[in-house]
């Protein structure tokens, strides 16, 4: 599982690199640009692309914390066994959501 974790962890890294360095250069490019979004017509346009950008940004780092989580819940061995039950996770459950912190029965309830 630590390999697979691994990959998974360098490409939502990659990923949110890619969307921090979009929203950077959106914020440059409007930089210049008439800041009154509310009577520019490209403005509203360009106020949320960036806020779009944003949402994902955050979504992303989210995901990447999740997955350093995981990785050092293997690391200390508690990889695989619910924080709320203790019971084991599915092994399928883990490889559809790698970050699982609970079991099936957990997360329903």
């Amino acid at each position: 599982m630590t390999e697979p974790l691994t990959q998974l962890r360098r490409a939502t890294a990659e990923v949110l690199a890619q969307l921090e360095a979009d929203h950077a250069r959106l914020v440059a490019a409007s930089e210049g640009a008439n800041a009154d979004d509310e009577h520019d017509p490209e403005g509203a346009t360009v106020g949320f692309e960036r806020a779009q950008l944003a949402a994902s940004i955050e979504r992303v780092r989210h995901q990447l914390a999740e997955l350093t989580a995981a990785a050092d819940r293997i690391a200390d061995g508690s990889y695989g066994a619910c924080e709320r039950c203790g019971r084991p996770i599915d092994p399928e459950r883990l490889l559809a959501r790698p970050a699982a912190r609970t079991c099936i029965r957990c997360a329903a309830g």
